[in-house]
């Protein structure tokens, strides 16, 4: 079983159905595994929404894939997580926007597979695990 955690761009690319690849991979899942995203992605996304308040077709699709995640919250073992994580990057000089650092220390703290077309979150240290779902192939 693996729990895979879907970083803000990758809902936006499942929400505006932008690459077949996510969709074969997220078909290929077998039963026993798990999708969630950050609550900190969810923020961002509805954020996004908040910009745009007539776009209300956009606003479904959002809840729709949303409500088929597990919404991860923030918690305290998240933020000491995200404290050791960041130092250990910055020491190494390494860094990525805020914000990602925040979902990639969720995705370390839960034991998560990040799922990000993100490169600079992919050259991170610290134990994060990242896929790209958009543009690599399923492994069999």
């Amino acid at each position: 079983m693996s729990l895979y955690l879907l970083d803000t761009n990758t809902i936006s690319d499942l929400v505006h159905k932008r690459s077949k690849t996510l969709q074969t991979w997220l078909d290929s899942l077998a039963p026993e595994d798990s999708l969630a995203t950050s609550v900190i992605s969810e923020a961002e996304i509805r954020f996004g929404l908040a910009c745009k308040p007539d776009a209300v077709r956009l606003a479904v699709g959002v809840d729709l894939v949303l409500s088929k995640l597990t919404i991860l919250p923030w918690t305290s073992k998240t933020a000491e997580t995200y404290a050791i994580f960041r130092a250990e990057n910055r020491r190494l000089g390494l860094a990525a926007g805020n914000l990602d650092m925040l979902i990639a220390a969720q995705a370390i703290a839960s034991g998560a597979i990040l799922i990000t077309a993100d490169r600079a979150l992919a050259k991170l240290s610290g134990g994060l695990v990242v896929e790209n779902w958009t543009t690599d192939l399923r492994p069999n």
